[in-house]
């Protein structure tokens, strides 16, 4: 039985095949560039050749492949996009338009002539198959996981900022990483991301997605130094987002967000310092162009341990506060896979024990087993 869990970032898409009859560590594994990179080196190929582009598919993640289609425009050469496409770039439309993108109906798309067709996406289902079965390996998976980080559909007016925080301050009372991942079924309308990333995944393939920062740490406390302290902070550094949590004794107690951008590490080390102490501020955070904070539930006990994971880490190797690196069955870049695998187990009960057969019990993180 297989599992396909892909945890798509602004730099790398990050694959596991979970393959039950196989130790963990040798299932196989892909470090790839990302569908947004992929996208953005399609668009800048056109933009070189002097060709217009259309943009056609489902709604993905924007960053590089909206900075290339600004740079396509501001070469003078256009760029059509189907509404679906479109809502990439920004969910109101009139923004988009606004950018110089021209949103064209499908049957209108399917008229345009002398354009580079490009395919929008976050999961190319046929790209990873074919990848690894010319290895050798075949590819059946029973179900599929998706980790991808969705602002949401923020009404006209409303910030992505503040409505992305207002979804995290809602879910994370639950107490629970795995309230962040949706089976195809119970998605919430407002996570269209999400929605667009499932919706790829074929019928009678069971499909889930979460949110990558919870994704990437629940999968650092899979490394066994990360799970057993009783009070820590865990930090995901993102290429483009950094999520950090306070936990304490089996309780998250406060979080923050922010664009892993505009942190330095003395900015970092500081929000990191008030996180710990309870007293960070949801007003600064955003201020500072990040997306929010929020003290869950307040502590006295103050973490001593703090640790990281991400393919920003490197951001804190200097650090005063020593961070532990986590490496989850050996490998951080596999962290939002782990995570992924969990979910799945949580989310559809049929393929718990054989994930645990391979990763071990349910976590119970702050516990010294």
């Amino acid at each position: 039985m297989q599992i396909l869990c892909v945890d798509v970032g602004t730099g790398t898409q990050d694959v596991l095949l979970f393959d039950a009859e196989r130790e963990i560590e040798n299932c196989v594994q892909l470090i790839v560039p990302s569908p947004t990179q992929i996208v953005a080196g399609q668009i800048r190929q056109a933009t070189v050749a002097g060709r217009d582009v259309l943009l056609t598919g489902r709604t993905m993640g924007g960053g590089p492949c909206a900075w290339a289609a600004e740079e396509q425009i501001r070469r003078g050469y256009r760029v059509y996009a189907t509404v679906e496409a479109a809502l990439t770039f920004d969910d109101e439309l009139a923004k988009v338009e606004r950018m110089g993108v021209q949103i064209v109906a499908d049957d209108e798309a399917g008229r345009l002539s002398d354009v580079v067709r490009v395919v929008m996406g976050d999961l190319d289902l046929e790209a990873i198959g074919a990848a690894i079965e010319r290895f050798g390996v075949t590819f059946t998976p029973a179900a599929v996981a998706v980790a991808v980080f969705d602002h949401g559909n923020a009404p006209p007016g409303v910030s992505d900022r503040v409505f992305r925080f207002d979804y995290i301050a809602e879910t994370v009372v639950q107490n629970d990483f795995t309230a962040f991942a949706y089976r195809r079924e119970a998605i919430p309308d407002r996570l269209t991301r999400m929605r667009s990333a499932a919706s790829v995944v074929p019928t009678g393939v069971a499909a889930l997605v979460m949110d990558t920062a919870p994704a990437a740490v629940l999968g650092a406390l899979e490394d066994p130094l990360v799970r057993r302290e009783e009070c820590s902070l865990i930090a995901n550094l993102g290429n483009f987002h950094t999520l950090a949590f306070h936990l304490s004794n089996g309780q998250i107690v406060g979080l923050f967000e922010h664009h892993t951008g505009e942190l330095s590490l003395a900015k970092l080390e500081r929000y990191l310092g008030q996180l710990a102490a309870g007293t960070i501020s949801n007003a600064e955070v955003f201020a500072d162009m990040g997306h929010g904070a929020l003290v869950v539930r307040p502590t006295e006990q103050l973490p001593r341990f703090l640790a990281v994971t991400g393919p920003r880490r490197g951001l804190l190797a200097d650090s005063a506060l020593h961070p532990y690196q986590a490496v989850p069955h050996g490998d951080m870049m596999l962290a939002g896979c782990f995570g992924l695998l969990r979910a799945m187990a949580r989310k559809y009960p049929e393929y718990r024990e054989a994930i645990e057969a391979r990763l071990g019990p349910e976590l119970r993180w702050g516990t010294r087993e």
